[in-house]
């Protein structure tokens, strides 16, 4: 079959890009779209399981930073537009191995942005594009109560994963502005929802509160996260895509500002009520640890951009997403247990081993 468009989602077995190559596969069956995923620890297949039949998906196990092999897929797929999600996106990680995420989230992105440019600038630009899926976290902390980060907000990154990030986004528009490589950068706040790695916040309390382990908040849980649904933000990345303007950033929120600990109260709340527990009963379970090094103390996206000219808003209230998160979980318990005892990638090592 001849597809209209071949679009590359780096990432696609993570979470949020598990749900955008999800969207994408069930909205246009008249597009191919190719998952290119080394399948590290936070890759999982299973995210994908209900969509992996269908004639106008395919996968790929590759690393971004391999750049034969990106450029044998990109031409063998005739692929026309990149979205890329790829990357290495825990804090805490980032402080201990920075390393590695240099390497992915900087050389990776450098490696994506030359093959892109290798392979689509010999027959012109014309109806192609590279998407690049940035965080707010690389804007820093914001000090002011009422501030908001705008497109136009400095840079000022405080973790090696921010910084990483920044250095990426850099990357991006200087290959625009260098050599007229179409590009499209958005900045999004905190995701949550379904399918999401259980080293986070909300997906690793929820299994923490089932199993009556401790919860571990920073500091006193002061700091502020602008949260938005998953979903939501995949519907964004769809909309910037197809109706963006070349060369622009677009700040992606979820307009759900919350302090830590009202979101660990509130989650609590939740999780312990669909548990069938008297509600508040998991209070117990809060414990206050050492600050994270380098920890901003608020972030806050205005959307108004997109919203202004692409017509996107969220769709979802917080406690809203919060109730279908927290039931997602509970009634996936074997993706969870799966995903946090190491036995999907377990599963993964043995398939891919002659390859």
């Amino acid at each position: 079959m001849k597809y209209s468009r071949n679009i590359l989602v780096t990432g696609g077995a993570g979470f949020i890009g598990s749900h955008v190559v999800r969207l994408l596969v069930q909205k246009y069956p008249q597009y191919r779209i190719v998952n290119l995923d080394l399948l590290t620890y936070a890759g999982n297949l299973a995210n994908l399981a209900d969509v992996e039949s269908r004639p106008n998906y395919a996968f790929e196990r590759a690393d971004i930073c391999d750049a034969p092999r990106i450029e044998e897929i990109m031409r063998r797929y005739e692929i026309d537009g990149v979205i890329h999600l790829a990357a290495e996106s825990h804090v805490d990680r980032s402080i201990k191995d920075p390393f590695v995420f240099a390497q992915t989230n900087i050389m990776g992105t450098l490696t994506l942005l030359q093959v892109a440019r290798t392979v689509w600038e010999p027959q012109g630009y014309e109806g192609k594009l590279f998407y690049h899926i940035s965080t707010d976290e690389v804007y820093g902390s914001l000090e002011a109560d009422d501030a908001q980060f705008t497109e136009s907000t400095p840079y000022a990154p405080h973790s090696p994963y921010s910084a990483s990030k920044a250095s990426s986004d850099h990357l991006v528009r200087a290959y625009h502005d260098t050599y007229g490589l179409p590009t499209i950068i958005s900045n999004c706040s905190n995701n949550y929802g379904p399918y999401q790695f259980p080293e986070k916040l909300i997906p690793l309390f929820i299994n923490n509160i089932r199993n009556r382990k401790p919860l571990p908040v920073y500091g006193k849980g002061e700091n502020v996260r602008d949260w938005l649904f998953v979903e939501d933000h995949a519907r964004a990345i769809d909309l910037i895509f197809h109706s963006g303007r070349v060369a622009e950033t677009y700040n992606i929120g979820g307009c759900n500002e919350w302090r830590n600990i009202d979101l660990v109260k509130a989650l609590i709340k939740v999780v312990d009520r669909q548990l069938g527990r008297p509600e508040g009963s998991s209070l117990d379970l809060v414990t206050y640890v050492t600050d994270r090094a380098g920890h901003d103390l608020r972030y806050a996206i205005d959307s108004s951009k997109l919203q202004r000219e692409l017509g996107w808003s969220p769709s979802l209230q917080f406690e809203q997403g919060l109730e279908r998160t927290v039931e997602w979980y509970l009634n996936n318990q074997e993706w969870l247990d799966s995903v946090t005892s190491g036995e999907y990638q377990r599963y993964y090592e043995e398939m891919y081993s002659d390859r």
